[in-house]
């Protein structure tokens, strides 16, 4: 079987790369050009809100040089999880970039958008069915908590891309999918191992997130053999090493040695990672084990109240000698101010004390700085609760009151939906 090369434009769509390392990957003869969209680290919100976590200019810039680069090679490009959540209004808005694209550069293709939001309906049958149930260690899933869910996202695997890579689809957008379906579907449609796609996919999902030393992100290419895969950065400055390709299958997992997917699991524990030159590692060894349960991972969100957040900094000697004590008094102080002002309502007050804490918890408390910023972040269920914090004058503290938000939270969806009837796993439309 012909080697079969690919390349991951970057690790987050909208975080940039050099353009030059994805025209290297296109003369070194990539097959296609793939790329995650997607994201939980800014927490629920842009599930929540449909906002993308990167602006629309650093999203088309990304954008734009793929699309250009694939259209002029006639090779896929495959972008998953798009704005972020992969929501429906994610999706729209990430489509919306690409026809933007297509009008001003002239560009003809063929497109296909895959949606992956679900209905609180259908969830509600598949739980009435028996064939939802909650990850651990969450509670049992509820028809409350559906009910809660303003927005609810399947996480598709490999078979809507390959849908619509059948069906012509040069670029395809697709709503929140797992990060290695993006670099899988088309490898696995041409038949080339799972153990080994898989594999490569956990690697390359992430760009140049595999390399010994990342100072930026950037491009990172793969090379499918029939038994194996070689992976290498683009950038000269960049190298792979075993331990740097190794380490990488960590992340995000919480065993090294089992990987989740829609359709099975990934084992690693035989993997082997063989330095083929200073800059490129070959890994060859996994095992796939089929499920014989298809699952897909259902992610929502649910709204819990509005935030305020203030911000302040302390520099006083004495103040910070005695900060845990002075801080109980100040938040006393403020539960108080808040039972005067709007009476026994609920509501909670996080404080990070950062120089200290406020990254780590008490894991980091014993980096002391004598300089210690402090943020208080109060969450009532309406903006008159979260925004009774006080911050006049007279306070010892007196920051700034920042803008109010939304606040949301995650909800108790993450969970593992049995998919037996084809008509309820995400389609690609054309």
């Amino acid at each position: 079987m012909a080697s079969f090369p690919l390349v991951s434009a970057t690790g987050m769509l909208g975080s940039g790369f050099r353009a030059e390392s994805l025209d290297k990957a296109i003369s070194l003869g990539a097959r296609m050009i793939g790329c995650d969209a997607g994201s939980t680290d800014p927490g629920p919100g842009p599930l929540a809100t449909g906002i993308c976590m990167f602006s629309a200019a650093a999203v088309k810039r990304d954008t734009e040089i793929m699309m250009t680069r694939a259209v002029k090679a006639g090779i896929p490009l495959i972008i998953g999880s798009s704005g972020t959540s992969g929501s429906d209004a994610g999706l729209a808005w990430m489509v919306d970039i690409v026809h933007e694209i297509a009008r001003e550069q002239g560009l003809h293709f063929k497109l296909a958008v895959i949606h992956s939001e679900l209905s609180r309906e259908v969830v509600h049958r598949h739980l009435r069915d028996g064939r939802a149930r909650a990850l651990p260690p969450s509670a049992p899933l509820s028809d409350t908590d559906i009910d809660a869910a303003t927005h609810i996202v399947g996480m598709m695997g490999v078979e809507p891309i390959q849908e619509a890579l059948k069906s012509g689809a040069q670029i395809v957008v697709a709503g929140r999918s797992s990060d290695t379906s993006i670099f899988s579907a088309l490898p696995l449609l041409e038949g080339y191992a799972p153990a080994v796609v898989w594999h490569m996919a956990k690697i390359l999902e992430c760009g140049a997130a595999a390399v010994a030393v990342r100072t930026a992100p950037d491009c990172m290419m793969a090379e499918l053999h029939e038994d194996s895969f070689d992976v290498f950065p683009l950038r000269e400055d960049y190298h792979c090493t075993p331990q740097s390709v190794a380490s990488h299958t960590l992340y995000e997992n919480a065993d090294p040695f089992e990987l989740k997917e829609p359709s099975g699991t990934l084992r690693t524990d035989k993997a082997r990672y063989e330095a083929i030159s200073d800059r490129a590692v070959r890994v060859s060894g996994s095992e796939f084990m089929h499920d014989p349960e298809y699952t897909i991972k259902l992610e929502g969100v649910r709204r819990v109240g509005y935030s305020t957040i203030l911000m302040g900094g302390v520099r006083d000697p004495y103040i910070l000698a005695q900060i845990d004590s002075w801080l109980a008094q100040l938040d006393d102080n403020i539960k108080t101010r808040i039972r005067n002002t709007v009476g026994e309502r609920a509501y909670e007050i996080v404080t990070r004390v950062y120089g200290r804490d406020g990254v780590m918890g008490r894991a980091g408390a014993a980096a002391r700085q004598r300089r210690r910023p402090r943020g208080l972040h109060s969450v009532g269920r309406d903006q008159r609760v979260a925004g009774a914090v006080p911050h006049d004058r007279d306070e010892p503290l007196a920051p700034r009151r920042a803008q109010p938000d939304s606040q949301v939270a995650r909800i108790n969806l993450w969970c593992r939906l049995s998919l037996f009837a084809a008509r309820d796993r995400p389609r690609p439309s054309l």
